[in-house]
């Protein structure tokens, strides 16, 4: 089996990441997938977890935040790292193994670490890096897979063998049809408007609070953990508003299924972030209408299947027309989208490339 090393930027979680979507998705492959250290995890001197049949889970040591000034202890803490991936991948028995990066500071590893391929799949605008770091590191690699075209264009001078690999979905579980109406929501009998993610501090909830302002008959159910956001005490005193928290990903298309409209809200950190989110895949597999707020310069990926609006008196009404619009005039359009953009498909794709560069 062809060995993977897998770093990846978030821990392992229940509800799977890009990352856990197409690396587990590895034919024919060993996949060591080493997560960062996270307060609440097993630490990176507990056993590794095997979570797949090919996929084995470890936990990095702790890196503390240092001063760019501090070379030299930059680079203790990297050889650390380095080690600790290298002893890890000696014990499993690993050689000539490629190298699976996803955050420009994985490069300072490189150095340290032996590999017979590299790839970097990078779906994140990392501007707020140095940008020596990734240009060093899509310079390194020897594929690079980016999430959007503005990835690809931020990319491409770095290297020329770059592949556009949106995001993805579980298709088959957000297709499903026949599903149960959670029982907090069976008591409402009008349109339900919804947003599936987490209410944090810079999502913008004004096109929430414009709409349910003017249409006291529509109930707007916000699915997803509750932060901090400064707007979130106005909408829980709305009569028409409801916060249901954060749910396991099993029970989401629960949800989604009882919304006559799906909302999608900015978030300001992402203003100018062309990267489509998961969320928008999910929405198109179940065929529902779906209302968008658009940042001034953006362009609309999906123009003939979502509702784009740019001020909040629009966005109002993209959700009245969208609750009349017929199911049969679109509805088989958006869920073809959405199979088109199943993990499954985007991993074939992944596996269909690596193959033809000899790194599968």
């Amino acid at each position: 089996m062809k060995p993977y090393i897998v770093l990846s930027t978030e821990p392992w979680r229940s509800t799977p990441t890009r990352t856990q979507q197409l690396t587990t998705r590895l034919r024919d492959g060993e996949v060591l997938f080493f997560e960062p250290f996270h307060g609440n995890g097993p630490g990176h001197k507990a056993p590794g977890r095997r979570v797949r049949p090919n996929v084995t889970v470890y936990t990095l040591p702790p890196v503390r935040p240092l001063p760019e000034q501090a070379e030299l202890l930059r680079r203790r803490l990297w050889r650390r790292q380095a080690d600790f991936i290298q002893r890890t991948a000696s014990r499993h028995r690993f050689r000539d193994a490629v190298l699976w990066t996803t955050c420009p500071d994985q490069v300072h590893l490189l150095d340290f670490l032996s590999f017979q391929g590299l790839i970097y799949d990078c779906d994140t605008d990392w501007s707020s890096l140095p940008l020596q770091w990734e240009g060093d590191l899509a310079a390194e690699a020897d594929v690079i897979f980016a999430a959007s075209p503005g990835l690809v264009d931020r990319l491409s001078p770095c290297n020329s063998n770059i592949a556009l690999l949106p995001n993805g979905v579980n298709y088959p579980m957000f297709a499903r049809t026949g599903l149960d109406v959670p029982p907090e929501l069976r008591d409402i009998r009008g349109p339900v408007l919804g947003w599936v993610g987490g209410l944090t501090p810079d999502l913008d909830l004004a096109p929430v609070e414009y709409a349910a302002g003017e249409h006291p008959d529509w109930t707007f159910v916000l699915v997803g953990r509750v932060g901090e956001n400064p707007r979130l005490g106005y909408l829980e005193e709305l009569g028409n508003v409801r916060l249901t928290g954060r749910h396991p990903m099993v029970d989401i298309p629960d949800y989604v299924g009882r919304f006559d409209v799906c909302l999608d809200l900015r978030r300001r950190r992402h203003e100018d972030s062309d990267v489509t989110p998961r969320r928008i895949y999910e929405y198109l597999s179940t065929g529902k209408p779906i209302v968008s707020l658009l940042s001034p310069d953006q362009v609309e990926e999906f123009p003939d299947v979502i509702y784009g609006a740019h001020t909040l008196e629009e966005y109002c009404r993209m959700c009245e027309r969208a609750l009349t619009e017929d199911p049969a005039w679109v509805s088989p359009r958006r869920r073809d989208y959405g199979a088109a953009a199943a993990w499954s498909r985007r991993a074939e794709e992944v596996r269909r490339i690596l193959k033809a560069i000899g790194l599968a």
